[in-house]
């Protein structure tokens, strides 16, 4: 899996940092999306995908 988010779109909801804070964090400035983990490993995988269900600007995207 790798994770592909557009900044430029985020609105700085931290739904992702929720469901997975080991992959994802918000720039403390803006609040905007900052990814800690381009490709997470399988176990994370699950978290990922309901953080990308949850954003609701979908700004991110995951190539399995």
């Amino acid at each position: 899996m790798r994770i592909k988010v557009d900044a430029t779109k985020c609105i700085g909801a931290g739904l992702c940092v929720v469901a997975a804070p080991e992959v994802f964090s918000q720039n403390e400035d803006d609040g905007l999306v900052i990814v800690l983990q381009e490709s997470p490993p399988p176990e994370l995988h699950e978290k990922v995908r309901e953080a990308a269900r949850l954003c609701p600007a979908l700004v991110i995207t995951l190539d399995d």
